[in-house]
Parts: structure tokens; sequence; C-alpha cells
């Protein structure tokens, strides 16, 4: 047979050194069929045209299982339909069922809740390892040492303990970690500039772990109690009060110095006013537009962070959080903190659940 020639324009060019034996699934067009690709003023060339196939689990002879198509649509035709399962009978309903018309509706919800497989084709969640955020707590020693108050935990060394924690949890499928430091009391200070030290221990453990799992997810704490001498989120007046808005302006350098180690998710958890709108304008007055804020919205004053205070040694030194941190008892306005943070920015609300059971419930 003659071939076929096609003369057209060449706009897509070419593919330098394709060797189509390298490429699963490329093989030449079986018919007799090329393109000459013309370009004006130059002399036209022939290429080679491929197609991709999916498998060739059906190349080759089909096997014969009984009549032929041409058999099979020809007995259809002539009425000799094959045989299929009848379809199943009408459930009974028990005796004594009322007969009522059908309800005139148009949605029934309860439509994609029939079955097993239905319910789990419209799942609108799912929770897999890939969900969870494994907080570790690290610190400068090489030894991992264990927490009193949190049995089975530990605190452990930045460069070798941690490494070995993130690549178990890797494992399973835990591909998210969130950093907690426990800081040298030789470091701290009233105004706790260690927070953004960009050679301090969070910002060389994020790049420790970046450069060894690139793809790992790192969430990191943003607030100033771990670098405290006084304990507190914030900075404190003489008087004891925790002052904010200056509070806020450290806060926003540790986030920045955070981000430029290569942390993905910042998560102010301070409590103070405003921090979440301050936080997104700092990153992305530096470039770190893509660097995520995930706001502690509804922290509440409670005991049951002790374990973690004894952790990071960031018990208040005097006092309580009580001025910053909320009050159990007060759901809505727990729906007022987290309408601002959404307002101001943030990405994530993260609610923590020790009493907010009546605002998960709202």
């Amino acid at each position: 047979m003659a071939s076929t020639i096609f003369k057209t324009p060449c706009t897509v060019p070419a593919t330098k050194g394709l060797d189509r034996e390298k490429y699963v699934g490329l093989r030449p067009f079986s018919s007799n069929l090329r393109f000459d690709c013309v370009k004006t003023g130059a002399m036209a060339w022939t290429r080679h045209c491929y197609k991709v196939r999916a498998s060739a689990a059906h190349d080759g002879p089909t096997k014969k299982l009984g009549l032929s198509d041409a058999e099979c649509e020809e007995a259809v035709t002539a009425g000799n339909v094959p045989e299929a399962p009848p379809v199943p009978p009408k459930p009974v309903a028990p005796a004594g069922t009322p007969v009522v018309p059908s309800l005139l509706l148009r949605r029934r919800p309860r439509r994609n809740r029939r079955t097993p497989a239905l319910r789990a084709s419209f799942q609108e969640t799912n929770i897999s390892p890939a969900n969870l955020v494994y907080p570790l707590f690290i610190h400068e020693g090489e030894e991992d040492t264990p927490i009193g108050a949190m049995p089975g935990c530990y605190r452990l060394g930045w460069r070798h303990g941690l490494l070995e924690e993130v690549a178990r949890a890797r494992d399973v499928g835990v591909n998210s970690v969130v950093l907690f430091p426990k800081v040298p009391d030789g470091l701290k200070s009233p105004t706790g500039e260690e927070a953004y030290n960009e050679n301090g221990l969070v910002p060389r453990a994020i790049r420790l772990l970046k450069d060894k799992y690139p793809d790992l997810v790192i969430f990191t704490d943003v607030a100033l109690d771990p670098y405290s001498s006084d304990g507190h989120d914030g900075i404190v007046r003489e008087d004891g009060v925790i002052m904010n808005d200056e509070t806020v302006h450290q806060l926003c350098k540790q986030a920045v110095a955070q981000a430029r180690a290569g942390a993905d998710i910042v998560s102010p958890s301070d409590m103070m006013d405003g921090r979440v709108g301050a936080i997104r304008a700092a990153l992305d007055a530096e470039g770190f537009q893509h660097v995520s804020i995930m706001s502690y919205t509804a922290k509440y004053a409670s005991s049951f962070y002790g374990p973690f205070r004894e952790a990071l040694d960031s018990n208040p030194r005097f006092g309580d959080k009580k001025t910053y941190q909320m009050n159990p008892a007060n759901h809505r306005e727990a729906l007022v903190e987290a309408h601002e943070d959404e307002s101001e920015g943030a990405d994530i609300l993260l609610v923590c659940i020790f009493f907010s059971f009546k605002l998960l419930s709202w």
C-alpha cells in the first residue's frame, strides 16, 4: 500500500534524543502513515509517529470463549437473549405497617446511606496517619531523656533522637511534626530574644530535618514561654501585666526566623490579641507568603497543660495565664476568637479540647 502523506506546518518542537525503546508504551503506528513537517523556507523532513498503549495485556490473538461477536449480536437480534439473574424481590414490610402514599420529597439524604459501600463512597472525612501531626519535644542534649509527667515520652536529642523518631513516624505514614523546645535556662530572658535566634535550637532542628527529609511537613510553636525567664507567653511588666503589642512584635520576629529555617506552618499559641494578622504581615513582608499559620484560636487556662510545661520547663515563675488564655466556661468568647483569627489570615484554626466540648457542639 502506498503511504499517505500529510503536509502540515510544524508548530511543536521536536523531542531530541527520544528513544522509543526506553519508554514503556511507545511503539510505531501499525498503519502505513507518515507526516512531512514543513517549515517555510526550510527543507521538509519526515518524522516517526508513535502511539501510546496502556499495556501489552491484549496484544496478540483474542481468546475464544464461544460464539463470535457477530453470532452473539445475531442471536440477540433474533430474540434469543441470554439469561441473567432475576431482579430480587421487593422486601416486605412487617405486618401492621400502615400503607401511605410516598412523600413528595425532591431530596432524600438517606439514599446515600443505604449500604456500607454507598456510605464509604460519600464519606466526607477520612482519618489516616497522613492527617496526624506528631508533637516532638527536643533539647540540646545528645541523649533522649524521659519526661516525668508524660510517661513514655522523651525530650529528644535534636541531632540523633529527633531524626530517628521522625524516621519511625514516616514508616507508619505520619509525615507531619510540630517541634517544642526545652531551652537552657542560660538563654532565657525577660523579653525572650532567643526565640528569634536564627541559630537557635528550633531553627537548627528545622534545617536538619529538611536536609534529611525534604518533604516532611514541619509545624512550629510561636510563643515566648519556653524562652522567657518569667515562664509566661509574653513580656511581663513590673506590675505583673502581660504586655500585648510588645509581645506580638517579638512573636513576629520568631515566626520569620522559623520560616527562614524552612518551617511550613507556624503556630502561634500565645493568645495575644492581633498576633495572627501581625504575623501574616511580617511573613509576607519577608517573602514567606507560602508559609501557613495555624492559630491556637481557643486556648483555655487549664492545669491540663501542666505536663507540657514540665516537658518544656516553661511553668510560670509567678501567677497564672488567665489574663491571656481563655476561661473554659466561655464558649461564645471562643467563637469570637475564632472569627478574629480567621479574619486576620489564619489558614488553620486549632481548638484545644480540654474544656471545649460546649464549643464543639455549638
